[in-house]
């Protein structure tokens, strides 16, 4: 009877638990997650994961519901209940218990390798307007956003226009970081002498959490950006009356030292050799560990769909 008493008591615990990660979604829908997607590849992102969770749910949820059950049914008072102490093997059970997670395999590998090909970084986004081009940078422990076409630039505030595909081309001016806008999607790699791309787009005004999600040292929780999505002229108004120090190769030199929780500010006038003269490391990089970066001016450039 105390086994029978204990499968009671876990099996409306059990259920609670399912329905309260159910009843939390919409919480976290709203949070800056990629469950609460403002872009064509975070929508995409958002996707992927309900699919993968929807297939891993075909068995997680049988699983629970048939522990809960065999526990009821064998329970020590049951006399009904076969006892087969020489049980060892059987032909069927072994086909359902091997079948089973193999056909989620293929469903996880399929869902996935389709959705993660539609959504390849380097692949520009449908659209009729041409992409806003925009530079970033990691440094310790802020970002840079380059405006090549605005002759602009921005420290940890990257503004773009709604609606307008986004081409970023990404590195790092110390060491490894990841360039991440969650509620934009996908998340990419940003490293010393390497030039990565992402395609991205917004399509919903507002301010949205950016963040670097590799740990890069003592400053990397202040390493957060705030990425604004506004309309088309308000863009325009933001990039023509930008103001600020001309970004030149002093302003970067002054950027590598490393600082933290830096507050946003621009640079009106951009030495648009800069970025490159970054990745190819004819600028040395900043005060991150310095082993293994190949000799001064060389450069990588990612393949195609990563590297």
């Amino acid at each position: 009877m105390k086994s029978a008493s204990m499968v009671s008591m876990r099996a409306p615990l059990a259920a609670a638990a399912i329905g309260f990660s159910f009843a939390a979604s919409p919480m976290v829908a709203h949070a800056d997650s990629i469950f609460a997607p403002v872009g064509p590849v975070g929508a995409g992102d958002r996707i992927i994961l309900l699919d993968a969770l929807v297939i891993m749910l075909a068995i997680v949820i049988p699983t629970m519901i048939a522990t809960l059950v065999f526990a009821w049914w064998y329970r020590a008072s049951n006399t009904r209940a076969a006892y087969r102490p020489d049980f060892t093997y059987s032909g069927k059970l072994e086909l359902i218990v091997w079948s089973i997670p193999t056909l989620v395999i293929f469903f996880l590998g399929g869902v996935i390798w389709t959705g993660s090909h539609k959504l390849d970084p380097f692949q520009p986004l449908p659209s009729a307007a041409k992409p806003l081009e925009i530079d970033a940078v990691s440094f310790d422990w802020k970002w840079l956003f380059i405006y090549p076409e605005q002759h602009i630039a921005s420290v940890n505030r990257l503004v773009v226009p709604v609606g307008r595909p986004l081409l970023f081309r990404i590195t790092s001016a110390s060491v490894f970081n990841t360039f991440f806008v969650p509620r934009f999607g996908s998340m990419i790699y940003a490293m010393d002498g390497m030039i990565s791309q992402l395609n991205l787009e917004a399509d919903k005004p507002g301010t949205y959490l950016g963040l670097s999600a590799m740990f890069s040292g003592d400053g990397f929780s202040d390493m957060k950006f705030d990425a604004v999505v506004v309309p088309a002229d308000q863009f325009a108004s933001w990039s023509a009356g930008v103001k600020g120090a001309p970004l030149d190769r002093a302003a970067v030199r002054q950027l590598l030292k490393q600082s933290r929780a830096v507050l946003p500010y621009t640079y009106h006038g951009v030495d648009t050799s800069l970025f490159e003269a970054i990745a190819s490391r004819k600028l040395p990089p900043g005060d991150g560990p310095t082993t293994g970066r190949g000799g001064p001016g060389t450069q990588n450039v990612m393949a195609h769909g990563g590297g």
